[in-house]
């Protein structure tokens, strides 16, 4: 299977998105095509930088940043178990502006907050299934594989966290 890439820059910093021959986003990550490659793990055995293939992905990602776009309306074909497509399914459903805390999505799908910690850990499509908006039941911003900083900025440019 080809994989096409691009990474571009964000007020969060690079960012970079992995689609498939159709379309279809199967990875983000922020930082270049190392940390890419990271969250596709063995998914892609051809990466191939093409701005064209992600314009499209990319431009609603822009629009995010810039206050334009609060959700994002993509083909997604992230490679995951039926439980961790229903953990990131759920993800999908915590609207901008809002977050959800681990022991509350496990409420929701009936599983342990653990559990979906794991699986919101393993979501390869970081921002646009924001795994991000998920904190611990005390408010504290845990559990984000770009670390504390750019959850922090996520959460604050969506009005979710005061500014500190």
């Amino acid at each position: 299977m080809n994989v096409y890439f691009d990474t571009f820059p964000t007020p969060a910093g690079d960012f970079s998105i992995a689609v498939s021959e159709t379309g279809a986003v199967i990875a983000t990550a922020f930082g270049g095509e190392t940390a890419l490659r990271t969250r596709l793990k063995a998914k892609a055995p051809s990466l191939m930088r093409d701005a064209k293939r992600v314009a499209v992905a990319r431009a609603q990602v822009r629009d995010y940043f810039s206050g334009k776009r609060n959700d994002f309306v993509l083909t997604l074909a992230p490679l995951g178990t039926a439980f961790q497509q229903r953990v990131w399914a759920t993800l999908q459903k915590i609207p901008f502006g809002q977050t959800r805390s681990y022991g509350a999505l496990a409420e929701a799908l009936k599983s342990g907050a653990r559990a979906i910690g794991r699986a919101n850990a393993t979501n390869p499509i970081c921002l646009i299934v924001p795994c991000h908006r998920v904190i611990g039941a005390d408010g504290s911003l845990t559990g984000f594989a770009f670390g504390e900083d750019v959850k922090r900025q996520l959460l604050m440019h969506e009005g979710a966290l005061a500014a500190a």
